[in-house]
């Protein structure tokens, strides 16, 4: 198992367990992003492993670690690192993505609009299937690692984000495009997700297992060909059902079973997250370096 990987389980769970209580509220979607943004000063750290499989390719584990930080109300930046470990062909660190999410409006609307951008340097072993766009097929993970984390790609990704709440639900719809910086065209993809707490009614006293601390949903999420050719035809297409469990503790515990729709796509992906919100990081770190230059 990659070092990332091992390290970043054990490290979240402890935090689970010893860390003061938090208000994380995780959205338990993998590839779909709502209109939530992270607390102005709080960090969140996850890590969010999943596990793939398709006739013919050797099962294999891509993992990314991600750094969330409220930068303000309405706007949130991540910065991701990622791995992946594939069977009988070791593991490699692939790359770094770096994301800023904008609400276009504050408040609660009935749609609520978003905008992503994010910048990646990753390599063509990356196979953290964060997003799938264009043609993207299965057999582009086949290759060994040692050819594939040759190709550099370095590319520029923008998504509409538009979240409503809906008498509990969250609905989201996520359009996506991808562009090589250096050439090649736009690639689309798209993802849909919707989700509920299992109890809309909190419980008078902190409890972990309390009906409102789980989130279940499903998410939609595939590839739309590329400018010029926008279709549905000849792409990867998944279906996955999700659950989140946030703990009083601010960690969040999520699992999602994703599975292929089409022939391009692979069999299953088995994804899971943990994720530890900091209240109040920016404020701490900036009493740190007030206190240092006094």
């Amino acid at each position: 198992m990659i070092a990332a990987l091992r390290i970043g389980f054990p490290f979240l769970l402890i935090l689970g367990v010893l860390a003061s209580p938090g208000l994380a509220q995780e959205r338990p979607y993998f590839i779909t992003y709502d209109h939530h943004m992270e607390e102005p000063g709080n960090l969140e750290v996850a890590t969010n492993p999943v596990i793939g499989q398709a006739r013919g390719i050797s099962t294999f584990i891509g993992n990314w670690t991600e750094f969330e930080y409220g930068a303000k109300g309405w706007w949130t930046s991540e910065f991701y690192v990622d791995s992946q470990h594939t069977l009988h062909d070791g593991g490699l660190l692939t790359g770094f993505r770096f994301e800023n999410r904008f609400r276009l409006l504050l408040g609660e609307h009935r749609i609520n609009p978003v905008l992503y951008v994010e910048y990646e340097h990753i390599n063509g072993a990356d196979k953290t299937l964060k997003e799938v766009v264009g043609f993207d097929r299965k057999e582009g993970h086949a290759k060994p690692n040692w050819e594939t984390r040759l190709e550099h790609e370095r590319e520029f990704e923008t998504k509409l984000i538009l979240s409503s709440q809906i008498k509990g639900w969250n609905v989201s719809e996520n359009i996506v495009g991808v562009k090589n910086i250096h050439e090649g065209v736009w690639e689309f993809g798209y993802a849909f997700g919707f989700s509920r707490p299992l109890a809309l009614a909190a419980s008078a006293d902190a409890c972990t297992f309390c009906r409102e601390n789980f989130n279940a949903g499903l998410e939609l999420y595939g590839g739309l060909g590329e400018w010029g050719d926008v279709t549905f035809k000849g792409t990867s297409q998944y279906i996955a059902p999700v659950l989140a469990w946030n703990l009083p503790s601010g960690t969040t515990l999520r699992v999602s079973p994703g599975f292929g729709l089409t022939d391009q796509s692979h069999s299953t992906l088995i994804r899971f997250g943990v994720s530890h919100e900091f209240s109040g990081f920016g404020q701490q770190v900036g009493k740190l370096f007030r206190r240092n230059r006094s």
